[in-house]
């Protein structure tokens, strides 16, 4: 009996550590496709739809580390005190692809292959709407 319930509690986090991938991949269509090409800059700045599509991207995959509504807490970045400009877009891509490692310990995930170039800048385009 031990076995089955040890055996029910791996599944269970497996399929909880899975489900963030899945949501990921999430509904972006009611967002102007962006194609292959990483773009270099939000395409989607100011666009209304990009940043509710944005917050619902930010809680599913950021809110965790980064705080609720894009309010830090201290451990992770504040990503409201971003410059909102190409270079600091360009920034944000890269960090977002790549992740942040330090001395082998992974302090955030890369984004690369899990998040559509869609949910990164429309991430960005919410982080980038909420008041300081």
């Amino acid at each position: 009996m031990q076995t089955v319930r040890s055996l029910t509690a791996v599944v269970l986090l497996a399929g909880s550590l899975a489900s963030p991938i899945v949501q990921a991949q999430g509904d972006f269509g009611t967002l102007k496709p962006l194609g292959e090409k990483l773009l270099d800059e939000n395409p989607y700045r100011g666009d209304k739809e990009a940043i509710r599509v944005g917050g619902s991207a930010y809680a599913q995959q950021c809110a965790r580390c980064h705080g609720i509504e894009g309010i830090s807490g201290g451990m992770s970045p504040d990503l409201r005190k971003m410059d909102i400009d190409k270079e600091t877009d360009k920034f944000y891509l890269a960090i977002t692809l790549r992740g942040v490692t330090r001395n082998g310990a992974v302090y955030m995930p890369p984004f690369k292959g899990i998040l559509p170039q869609e949910a990164i800048w429309a991430i960005r385009s919410y982080t980038d709407s909420r008041p300081k």
